[in-house]
Order: C-alpha cells, then structure tokens, then sequence
C-alpha cells in the first residue's frame, strides 16, 4: 500500500519534518534572544531574533497546513484503496466469495480494517518529523552540553523499550476482537437477510439472545484491547513526563553552577516541553502499526483467495453459436432455441446443476468440472469471460444494488428492458412506482416484496439476452395466474435461443419444448410435460404434489 501511494506519503513526510523541525530550533532561537537581546541590552539583536522566531513561526504554520492536507490524503487514498482492492477481488471471486470468506468478514474489512490502515499512513508523516526533530534537538543539546545530549540520544530509546512489553499482547488481543468483529458482523448479517424467514418460523427470539451473547464476547475481547491500550496512554504522558524531569532538574544544576547560560536554561525548559511531542508521537505510531499489522493481515488473507474458476493455459476455438449444451454427469442435452425444463424432487439436485452448466458450481476435489460442454468443447477450456458471456445463470438467490431501477435492470447497457418486464409480468411493479425507471433501489431491493423482487430478477436476466439462459425456480414466489402469464410469454420472449430452467411447477413445465427429469443425479427420462406425466410414475408424483399444494396455497 505505502509504495502505491510513496509520493503523497514522501510528500508528507517532507512537510511533517519541517513543521516539527520549526519547534525543534524554537527554543533555541527563543535562548540567543534572551542571551543577545535581554540580559545584553542589545535592541537590536533582539529585534533581529525576534524577526527570525517570528519567520521560523510561519514557516512551522504553512508546513503544518501542508503536512496536515498530506497526512488526510495518505489516510483518504489508503482507505479507499482497500476497497477498491477487495471489491476487485470480490468481482474476481464471483461465485467463490461465500464458499471461502463469511460476509461478515468482508463487512469488518470496510468498516474497522480500512481505517486502521488509513491512520497508520495518516501518522506516517508526524513521525519523520518526530525522529529528525529528535536528532535536531540531540545535536543541539551535545554542542550545549555533551551530558544532555547523551540523556537525550540513550534515554529516548530506552523509553521506547519500556513500552515494547505491551506491544506484543495489544496486537493479539486486537487481532482477537477483530475476528470475534467479523463473527458478529458475519451474524448480524444472516439475521438481516432472513429477517423474513425467522418471523415466519418464530425464530427472531433465538438468533436475538445469539447476536446478543456474541455481542457481549466481542464487548468483553474489546474491553480486555481497551485495558490495554489504556496502559499504553498512560506510559505515553508518563514515561515522557518522567524523562523531562531529568532533563530539566540537570539544566538547572547547570545554570546554578554557571555552566549554562539563562538563555540556554530558558531553551532546556522548550526543549523539554518540546521532546513529549516526538516522544507520544512515536508511541502512538507503534500503537498504529499493531492495529495496522492486524486489520492488513485480515485483508490479505481476502486477496490471497483464488477464484474457482481461471482462464485456461490456452483457450480452445469458440463452439459455433447455436451449440448443443451437454452435461455427461447428468445426462443432461440442452438442444439450441429450446425451452427446456429441469425437474428434480430436490431443489438443490437441479440448482446444483444449474450452476455446472454456468461453470458456478464449487470444484470437486480442487478440479472444475469438466463434463458440462457446449458443442464439443469442454467449459473449462473456454475463456471465463466468453462462457459468462454465452451463459447466463439466474438463481433465487441474485439480489439488486441500491442505485437507479433502470441501470439495475439493463446491466449490459443494451438491453430490451421494456420486453423483459413485459415477459417477466412486472409491468404492475413499474406502473406503481411514481418515477419508474429513475426509482432509487434500495439495498439488496428490499423495497420490494419477495414476487417483486422475483420478477424484477427475472427481467433483468432476460434484458441481458445471453445465447444460453439458466433461470432457477424463476416463478417460485408468485401466483398462479402470474406464472402462467410468465410461462407463455416466455417462450415467445426467447423463442429461437437456447433456454434451461429448473422447476416443477406444472404451468411452466407445460409450457416447456422439452422437459428432462432428474433423479439422484442422472436424468431418467426426457419428453415433453404431458408424455411424461403418462409414462412416469416417479414425475407423476412430483409434479402432482406440487399442484396439490398450489391448490392448497389458493384456498
């Protein structure tokens, strides 16, 4: 992160030396006015001195107007760069993301993690100044007086010695509450996405007492970091204040016994006030670079996921549009410009299926599938890219992004949106919005109900008009009539392309070219809704079992 932001950070690390090296010499400007100007009764050196404490003191000014506008880019571009790094890496995921990192996990990165890193660049700039400040004021010191200066140069370090003890268990303890961070953040995040589920079910007392127990351990794991890093505080006004003392109880031995001059004195009692500044400085930075060094290995452990899915060492020819899409695990043959049907007395049997034929499924022993081909080609052969391209697979779990209806809908920036809410019978949900397709979305669309929220999914895969469209249980959500309006319109929609989806509702399944049912893990028949319903017994049931409970939903 530093060597990609190295001239902001340099940047600021030049203007934080200057404005804490303007402090430094202060003090001693401020003893040869007192020496030349006061006890000399010298107007005139006065004057002169004064007029260079007086431009020491605009120089310090217009470098910590600068140093600060660095130290908040440094933070700005730290933080936002982490975002954009794993959102990058999100995107690069794809469907890996929630099989290798918890929501929660990723939701603690943008939250917690990009401000710690953001502070550590923040302070970077304070502390160049701090250490050149500090042997600013050594050397200063040693031509004054060469015991001083010796305080100074060994005590500072030994200082800093006195404050590593706490340093090694502040950084577990940190690292331990920012895991407990991502569980709880992992939990709130499950409870919000099945808020629904859990009234419907009673469950919403249970995963309250849960959150709040975990709430309480992570509350207690951050007391145990507060404890101490309140210890650490302490040290940083104590230790300093402690090594002030010496330095000014052995200048004043020395103005007593005439050794120093009352202008020096005068600069040792600066110089004093003056070290706390380079001194909490460089504590606070060991406090940042724990907390840094802890939010930076929870982030690297996210860019160091690799997708599933990556491109082939050489890419295999292009199957011609309007390829036959085969599944040798299933059995499976998807023919081109139909609309085929999956049905499986397990919903997850066909959505697993489903994400085979889109290249989504999880590998199997660290290996992709390679049994689903279009044409001849196998799909791990082609480029992801050309396979996202050709493929499309839209499963009951795709949400919306908050912005604009319109841009969540047509995603490719081309397509026929109008069409697609007309097949997806969503044109009721547009008409009741006041400005239709410049409505905000709300996050993950929750400003829609659960039909809406189907069919607006269902649109927007349709407006993207792939060669090969999946759609998982597109109707599941609503009623009857609504389906049947879905079902017909459908096929007209993608008459002439290659269409898969995965029901077992008999409206959809009747208005299907072909329908193929799969029963532990092989497809055991093919032929269209009413052959099958005559000749299999095994689909016969499930299907009839479906239409019993949707006639059970309409009474």
């Amino acid at each position: 992160m530093a060597k990609g932001q190295w001239a902001t950070l340099l940047g600021g690390m030049c203007f934080g030396i200057i404005w804490m090296s303007s402090q430094a010499v202060m003090p001693a400007v401020i003893g040869r006015a007192i020496d030349l100007g006061i006890a000399d009764k010298d107007t005139g050196e006065l004057l002169k001195w004064a007029g260079v404490l007086f431009a020491i003191g605009l120089v310090q000014a217009a470098s910590g107007i600068v140093r600060h506008r660095f130290a908040v880019t440094n933070w700005l571009i730290a933080a936002y760069r982490t975002v954009q790094l794993v959102t990058r890496q999100t995107v690069r995921l794809g469907g890996a993301l929630p099989r290798q990192v918890s929501t929660g996990e990723v939701v603690a990165i943008g939250t917690s993690d990009l401000s710690h890193l953001g502070q550590l660049m923040d302070v970077s700039a304070r502390f160049a100044g701090a250490v050149v400040s500090f042997v600013l004021v050594s050397v200063i010191l040693l031509q004054t007086s060469v015991t001083l200066g010796l305080v100074v140069l060994i005590g500072v370090p030994v200082l800093m010695l006195g404050v590593a003890p706490i340093l090694g268990p502040l950084q577990r303890r940190s690292a331990h509450q920012r895991h407990l961070m991502g569980q709880l953040a992992n939990t709130a995040s499950d409870i919000v996405g099945g808020l629904r589920v859990l009234r419907g079910i009673g469950g919403e007392q249970v995963f309250h007492d849960r959150y709040r127990r975990e709430s309480q351990t992570t509350r207690a794991a951050g007391v145990q970091v507060a404890r101490l890093q309140s210890v650490l505080d302490a040290l940083q006004v104590l230790l300093p204040g402690l090594f002030v003392v010496v330095v000014v109880w052995i200048g004043a031995r020395y103005a007593v016994d005439g050794t120093i001059t009352p202008g020096e004195l005068v600069a040792f009692y600066g110089y004093s006030a003056f070290l706390m500044i380079p001194l909490r400085t460089a504590t606070e930075y060991a406090n940042k670079i724990i907390r840094a060094r802890v939010a930076a290995v929870r982030v690297c452990r996210v860019l160091a996921l690799e997708p599933d899915v990556h491109e082939p060492v050489e890419a295999a020819p292009s199957p011609p549009v309007g390829s036959d899409l085969y599944d040798a695990r299933t059995g499976l043959l998807v023919r081109h410009g139909l609309l085929t049907a999956v049905v499986s007395e397990q919903p997850d049997e066909s959505a697993a299926l489903a994400d085979r034929l889109g290249m989504a499924a999880a590998p199997v022993d660290g290996r992709l599938d390679e049994d689903v081909r279009l044409g001849d080609v196998p799909l791990t052969a082609l480029s992801p890219v050309e396979v996202r391209h050709r493929i499309v697979v839209s499963d009951t779990g795709a949400l919306f992004f908050s912005g604009r209806l319109g841009d969540r809908l047509d995603v490719t920036g081309g397509g026929d949106v109008a069409a697609a809410l007309e097949t997806a019978s969503a044109g009721d949900i547009l008409d009741a919005l006041p400005e239709g397709l410049d409505t905000q979305v709300a996050e993950r669309g929750r400003s829609f109900s659960g039909g809406q929220r189907q069919r607006l999914v269902l649109a927007r895969a349709l407006a993207t008009d792939p060669e090969i469209l999946v759609l998982v249980e597109p109707t599941s959500a609503v009623d009857a009539h609504t389906e049947a309006r879905i079902a017909s319109r459908l096929r007209r929609h993608r008459a002439g392309r290659t269409t898969v989806v995965t029901s077992s509702s008999p409206l959809m399944l009747d208005a299907a070219d072909r329908v193929a049912f799969l029963r532990d893990g092989r497809i055991v028949a093919t032929g269209t809704h009413a052959e099958l319903l005559e000749t299999d017994a095994d689909y016969r049931l499930v299907v009839t079992r479906e239409s019993a409970d949707l006639t059970e939903v309409g009474r």
